[in-house]
Formats: C-alpha cells, structure tokens, sequence
C-alpha cells in the first residue's frame, strides 16, 4: 500500500486558548458525530455514542444506544486535534497509556480483508505495513508499508498493522479507523491512535479506543464522508464545561 498519514494537520484557524467560549469553525460543518465519554480523566473505560443532525443548525439527534468502550490505560489527556488547546487536565505524550481528548477528524478505515462494508476510504493492511510510533522518525505518526519505506525504517516501530500475523494472531486490528490525532506529527505528542476492536471488555489499550465487534461495525457502515464526521472523547466533567460552547451534544 502507499504511505498513510495518520492524521491531518491541526487546523490553525482555532488558536485561542482558555475555556473554548465560541464554537470552532473547524468541525461546525460536522453532521455526523461519534461521542466518547469517560467518568474522570483516569478512567480506562467509558461509553460511546453516535449522534446526527439534518443541517448544521439543527440540534444533534442521538442514534441507537450507547455501548462500552476501553480507552487508554492511563485514562485519557488532552490530544491535537481540531479543537484549541486547554489549559486544564493532563496532555497526551508518546507512550504515557492516555487517549487523546478533544475533537478530531475521523480518516481512513483499514482491517485485515481486502474491503470492508463501510462509505469511509478503506485501507487493507498487509504484512509489511506499520505504524511508526518513533518520535525520532521522520515517519512519525504515518502508516508505512515496508515494502517502499525499507525494512529499517520500519525497525523498531511497535506497531505491525497485521497484529494477526506480528502478534500470535491478535484481532484487535482486524477492523478500525484512524482518529486523526497529532496530524502536524509533533514528536512526543503520541501517534496511531485508532478506534479499533477490543481484545476482551475490560481490557484497556495504549492510547486507542476498542470496542466490541458489533458495534464497530455498526459505526463504519453509519459513517458518510461527505458528513464531515468527527470523534470526540471528553471526560464527563469536560463535555459538560465545554458542550455549549464547542457545540457539542448535550450531556444525558
């Protein structure tokens, strides 16, 4: 496969900082949205929930019921994504086991097959293609495939796409998609942080967000590009200081 960018550069267009007291421009046009809420920023666990909206006006409709999700193991911290920074809370870091928070576009899905019941752009993985997590690496935070990078670029990346074929058949990766994280791949602000399947419901990851099978699937044949969808993953506490302003759905 072609290089991958994991994630997109952080818009610029949203530099102030503080509370966040008027709505970003940088995913006002979202009409589909994937929410993540966790208890506290330590919690390894939390729930998820899909929202939609007729227009951009419109108030946000949720659709189907939540379901449990795993996110890091540390718990979660702030990420750069589409939305300002934030003063309060921790910050995400390479290797430190915390999800990124904030508001983040969704990119390419990718899985084990060689297409996937899903409208996203779909990136079957192969044997050769990984994920570097190096910061040092001028490949940080991109999927590469081996086989047009070099074995050596590729060396001491912890992160093999086909973890069925690296790591004794592990179906974690069999299906996901990026969550457009760090897209400027600034060194030590964390890297390949995806929504993918769990391994079991109380097991937590490393700065991802898994799930259960059923309801991945029911995301990726939900979500439209041409909706501008986005992920967003906020402790409780966050959503509610934040939803009015980032025009966020209401905490329920």
């Amino acid at each position: 496969m072609t290089s991958l960018l994991v994630a997109v550069a952080a818009l610029s267009g949203c530099a102030h900082t503080g509370s966040g007291s008027s709505p970003s421009a940088a995913w006002s046009d979202a009409q589909q949205l994937v929410l993540v809420t966790v208890p506290d920023w330590d919690a390894p666990e939390g729930e998820l929930a899909t929202y939609r909206r007729a227009s951009v006006k419109a108030a946000w409709q949720r659709v189907g019921e939540p379901a449990p999700v795993t996110v890091g193991r540390s718990g979660s911290g702030w990420g750069l994504g589409l939305h300002a920074p934030q003063g309060d809370g921790p910050v995400k870091r390479e290797g430190d086991g915390r999800a990124p928070a904030g508001v983040f576009a969704i990119g390419t899905a990718f899985g084990y097959a060689p297409a996937a019941a899903t409208a996203l752009p779909y990136a079957p993985m192969d044997a050769g293609d990984y994920c570097i997590d190096v910061p040092a690496s001028p490949l940080y935070n991109r999927i590469v495939d081996s086989t047009e990078v070099g074995a050596a670029a590729v060396k001491d990346s912890t992160e093999p796409m086909r973890r069925d074929i690296h790591a004794d058949g592990d179906q974690r990766y069999r299906l996901g998609f990026v969550v457009e994280h760090n897209g400027q791949a600034v060194p030590q602000a964390g890297s390949c942080i995806f929504a993918h399947l769990w391994k079991t419901p109380d097991t937590p990851t490393a700065g991802c967000t898994a799930m259960a099978p059923e309801t991945m699937d029911r995301l990726l044949g939900w979500l439209r590009p041409e909706a501008a969808p986005v992920f967003v993953l906020l402790p409780e506490a966050e959503l509610r200081r934040l939803q009015r302003a980032w025009g966020l759905p209401a905490p329920e």
